[in-house]
């Protein structure tokens, strides 16, 4: 890893391989974080796959530039462990959810996060992206999304998504949402 990232207007995601060539995101990434916090603990490689969600722009640092800024412990120091905390918070509760939560519940989580992130009601989405997102069938996908749409809280065409009602979205999102949310609202 040569270079960080920081999103300024795109959403990038992150990817953990599960074997077989199925993957599923373990982290999503806005203007709150950054890609490349392994190459600024020292890490040579990622290990995961970076794919961009919502294109737009980022900044972009070398990374060993951003480490002796990083050494010096100021206010960039600060602000990278306060991301790291809210990454550590945001992946583990993603685990969780994925494991605990009904289909329905994930998938408002998720597209709470994007919808956060993207800073807009409509955003390119497929069925078989939110079945690599969430680590599940697609046709679960396919039914939840289903039902979001028929209480008009989302439309769906065509490979594109708009939230229509964000307030029964919130509604339909188990805890996770929040929680992860809460975390960004905590001072260092």
């Amino acid at each position: 890893m040569r270079y960080v990232y920081f999103p300024l207007n795109s959403v990038v995601y992150l990817l953990a391989s599960m074997g077989g060539g199925r993957t599923v995101e373990v982290n999503l990434i806005g203007e709150e974080g950054m890609l490349g916090l392994r190459a600024v603990l020292g890490a040579k490689t990622s290990g995961k796959l970076a794919a961009v969600h919502i294109p737009g722009s980022c900044l972009r640092i070398k990374a060993n530039v951003i480490q002796a800024q990083f050494k010096r412990c100021g206010g960039l120091h600060d602000r990278l462990l306060r991301y790291t905390r809210y990454l550590l918070c945001q992946i583990s509760q993603t685990a969780a959810c994925n494991r605990g939560h009904l289909v329905e519940q994930r998938l408002a989580r998720w597209l709470l996060m994007v919808h956060d992130r993207a800073k807009k009601d409509e955003f390119p989405i497929t069925h078989a992206l939110l079945s690599d997102m969430l680590g599940t069938p697609r046709s679960e996908v396919t039914l939840a999304a289903g039902m979001f749409r028929k209480a008009d809280i989302v439309r769906y065409v065509r490979g594109r998504i708009t939230i229509l009602n964000r307030r029964k979205l919130e509604s339909t999102a188990c805890q996770c949402y929040r929680i992860v949310s809460d975390e960004l609202d905590h001072p260092i």
